[in-house]
């Protein structure tokens, strides 16, 4: 989150005061006005608001019909949520190398692609665009479906797209630690028809049939899912931070442009899919080798993280996932499932070693889109300091 305030307090202020909190009602009506605002801003014919990121990408798993017996490519740098994400419809994940960009690799995720994989993961982790020109001929070639992970790229674009909209379907995700916010909640991008209407059954399956038509256009038969229902309180929050997103993601890409092009002469960056597109939420540095990486990251004033310590979003540390713990009761067990029982979930800690290698080797500094001239000078100094 980067920018809240007064518009946020009166728009909540707006909602109690109607006394209609529920997202079906006949007064304010934000939920549906804000789907209605993110279908114009991101681009797609349907979007469905819910409870979180990780709500979306199992709607939209389900959407697409994947289930036991199925595969998904997940990139092996993504929060667990992917991950757990396609084990929620029943699915298995397998796991592919990142490449220099941080984001999936193109190459590795066709060689993971065998007779039961349905659908790839594209992940565009901090804001860096996952090169889905190459991942989308990988997809037509085998004839899988494209889900993207946008949960941490609001706003982003590929080549013009804004992210989330390029594949079949996309997630994103508005809680306390992304770009926009509502403290909690996601979304489902797509423009096909019957992935949107089996999301939107699934999504809310105890209440579509009973409140305000909602399955008045709906071809698709009701059939049992969750509960990922938002609120009009979270969608009147984001419809005000809707309006404040291409400001803040204008303001970090010229902060981040600035920092890269102090600093071009003295560091190398990862590579970008996308530069133009990039979030703009994060400068990378590449270095080579991990002691480099380190010293630079704790030196004054530098204030680097090293993505390889972020816990849960490392493979290495999905600990249920890797112990094929996918839930409670085994017989709900997507590991445990006769239908998944030849599909590919021999997992190591050592399987992707490309991206425990690269991770190693990068630099995290977060950028701030209030950053002053005189804030990045500093920052810049402070890395230039570091290397000496």
């Amino acid at each position: 989150m980067y920018r809240i305030g007064m518009e946020e307090i009166e728009a909540l202020k707006r909602v109690v005061e109607s006394r209609d909190l529920f997202k079906i009602n006949s007064g304010l009506r934000e939920t549906y006005h804000c789907e209605q605002e993110m279908r114009e801003k991101f681009g797609c014919d349907y979007a469905v608001l819910m409870t979180s990121g990780a709500a979306a990408l199992t709607a939209g798993l389900v959407g697409m019909g994947i289930g036991p017996g199925d595969e998904v490519i997940v990139p092996a740098y993504t929060y667990i949520a992917s991950a757990m994400a396609v084990l929620a419809a029943g699915a298995i994940p397998v796991i592919a190398e990142i490449d220099e960009t941080l984001t999936l690799d193109p190459e590795d995720a066709g060689k993971k692609i065998s007779r039961y994989t349905k659908a790839i993961m594209p992940v565009h982790i901090q804001g860096f665009p996952c090169d889905m020109e190459r991942l989308g001929a990988v997809a037509a070639r085998h004839g899988i479906q494209i889900l993207e992970d946008a949960s941490q790229a609001d706003g982003g674009s590929y080549r013009g797209r804004r992210l989330g909209a390029v594949g079949d379907a996309g997630a994103l995700s508005f809680n306390q630690f992304k770009i926009i916010t509502a403290g909690e909640g996601g979304a489902l991008l797509t423009s096909s028809r019957q992935l949107f209407e089996r999301a939107f059954i699934y999504h809310d399956s105890s209440a579509v049939a009973f409140f305000g038509g909602q399955l008045d256009d709906i071809s698709e038969p009701q059939f049992c899912g969750n509960e990922y229902r938002t609120n009009e309180l979270a969608a009147a929050v984001l419809r005000e931070q809707l309006k404040k997103l291409d400001g803040i993601l204008a303001d970090l890409r010229r902060n981040k442009k600035a920092l890269m092009t102090a600093l071009a002469d003295d560091f190398n960056f990862i590579p970008s899919n996308d530069i133009e597109g990039d979030c703009g939420t994060t400068a990378a540095f590449a270095f080579g080798s991990e002691s480099e990486a380190r010293r630079f990251a704790v030196a004054d004033g530098v204030k680097g993280t090293l993505p390889i310590d972020t816990g849960k979003h490392v493979y290495t540390h999905w600990t249920p996932v890797l112990e094929k713990r996918g839930a409670l009761h085994p017989l709900a067990d997507p590991f445990k499932m006769e239908a998944n029982k030849n599909l590919n979930h021999r997992y190591a800690a050592d399987m992707c070693p490309k991206t425990l290698d690269i991770l190693s080797r990068t630099v995290y500094i977060g950028v701030n889109p209030d950053w002053t001239p005189a804030d990045i000078d500093k920052v810049a100094a402070a890395c230039r300091a570091a290397l000496r």
